[in-house]
């Protein structure tokens, strides 16, 4: 079975939002549907994608476990956006957490060192 996953994030402020998302996933959306959304592919059939939606922002929980955390922590730290936490868990797996100007959690998981 194939699948396609589209993880959305509503926020408040558009312009701001999509300003944000582009620093910290490191390009412009794949592509933008309408004035109220932007779309990003981060593998293969799964995107993640801001929505205009006032009111309903602040409240997303997202985890991307990635490959190469530290290599993809350094870029989003090069482009001026940095984490709200740090965490290691007991069985040595890493997050790093990110909050968006509307509170949105975004986190980056990999593997134990």
């Amino acid at each position: 079975m194939a699948v396609d996953l589209f993880a959305g994030i509503p926020v408040n402020d558009y312009p701001a939002a999509l300003d944000w998302y582009e620093r910290l996933l490191g390009s412009p959306a794949a592509f933008v549907p309408n004035d109220r959304e932007a779309v990003w592919e981060l593998a293969e059939h799964r995107y993640v994608y801001i929505e205009l939606r006032p009111g309903r922002a602040g409240h997303a929980l997202h985890t991307v476990f990635v490959d190469d955390l530290d290599a993809r922590i350094a870029g989003i730290t090069g482009r001026g956006v940095e984490p709200t936490s740090r965490e290691t868990y007991s069985n040595g797996v890493r997050k790093v957490t990110y909050r968006d100007p509307d509170g949105n959690e975004i986190g980056f998981g990999g593997a134990p060192l």
